[in-house]
């Protein structure tokens, strides 16, 4: 079968299209015959292996030799011990936890990390839903949840998860406003954010605003900016950011945290199932939409890796495999 492999850290220039053995499913495992699979800036991160954390599964070289978490397609075999999904249904989900190996014609993957996909949703639309709608559901959640006439920030929200997140909470009835640079600002507008901010042009911390959950999507900045732009009872969910600000807001800021006030705390991913078939039915209904920005075939996939890289997508990118 064909797939998208690097063997060494680096740049675009690792990854390679090669023929490589077609992978049989293991025990409780199912084949995909992949359709579609969509970029993360994790997969950024593993491709260069930087930061470190990204090398803890391989320290001199990568783990896995094919990336790509998020995938859509239809399955062409089950293996022994696997009951709940049948040859022919339309599955996605997110590969992070098992053996990643989304960018190839055929992927095998636990059953268990998988979801069926509505019939009204294409494979693309469920392709770039697992990671990035899971950080947003799951960020928009923590501690608490969203209600109407919060004011919500999403920092980053441009991107994948930003796009989500936006959606999900203006779908609760939050008054949302959206950070990232300005070419991502007409795209924060149309997925519902009421107010929009170019970094490079004003600080979000800088003003007079508060509000009741901050959702960063790429913190870094001091833990007292965050504190005095939040309300007194606010969150701040850290979906992703420096290893700085990471760090201290799992360290210093968790336990500065009480209950009934403040709250500063990162965002730990975690596949799940049941959730991420909540947001198909969003999707098959409408309710939210995958901000694709664009759609790549597999012979291209480098060119995704090289505009994710660049912090150009806006919203997801997506590589379908004929």
């Amino acid at each position: 079968m064909r797939a998208v492999v690097y063997s060494a850290y680096g740049g675009v220039e690792q990854l390679r299209l090669a023929e490589v053995a077609q992978p049989v499913p293991r025990p409780g495992e199912v084949l995909i015959r992949v359709k579609a699979a969509s970029l993360n800036s994790w997969d950024w991160d593993l491709l260069r292996g930087q930061p470190f954390l990204a090398r803890l599964g391989g320290l001199w070289r990568p783990q896995h030799a094919i990336l790509g978490a998020d995938v859509a397609g239809v399955v062409e075999a089950v293996g022994e011990g696997a009951s709940r999904l049948a040859v022919g249904d339309r599955v996605f989900g997110d590969l992070s936890g098992a053996n990643w190996g989304g960018f190839a014609e055929y992927v095998a993957a636990p059953e268990a990390v998988l979801a069926r996909i509505p019939d009204p949703v294409s494979f693309e639309a469920a392709a770039a839903t697992p990671q990035a709608g899971l950080l947003a559901w799951q960020g928009l959640r923590w501690k608490g949840e969203v209600r109407a006439g919060d004011r919500v920030l999403v920092n980053g929200g441009g991107g994948g998860a930003g796009t989500f997140a936006i959606q999900l909470a203006k779908r609760a009835g939050a008054d949302v406003t959206g950070v990232d640079r300005a070419e991502k600002l007409e795209l924060m507008r149309r997925v519902g954010a009421e107010r929009v901010i170019d970094y490079r042009a004003e600080d979000f911390a800088a003003g007079s605003e508060r509000y009741d959950l901050i959702i960063d999507m790429v913190a870094s900045r001091p833990l007292a900016q965050f504190r005095r732009t939040l309300t007194p009872t606010g969150r701040l969910a850290v979906v992703g950011g420096t290893t700085p600000t990471i760090l201290a807001v799992a360290t210093l800021g968790a336990m500065s945290s009480k209950p009934g006030g403040q709250q500063l705390g990162l965002v730990l991913h975690q596949p799940d199932v049941g959730q991420l078939t909540e947001l198909g039915a969003l999707i098959a209904a409408g309710a939210v939409t995958p901000a694709i920005d664009r759609v790549y075939p597999l012979a291209e996939t480098a060119a995704a890796f090289q505009r994710i890289g660049a912090g150009q997508a806006l919203g997801k990118l997506v590589v379908v495999v004929a």
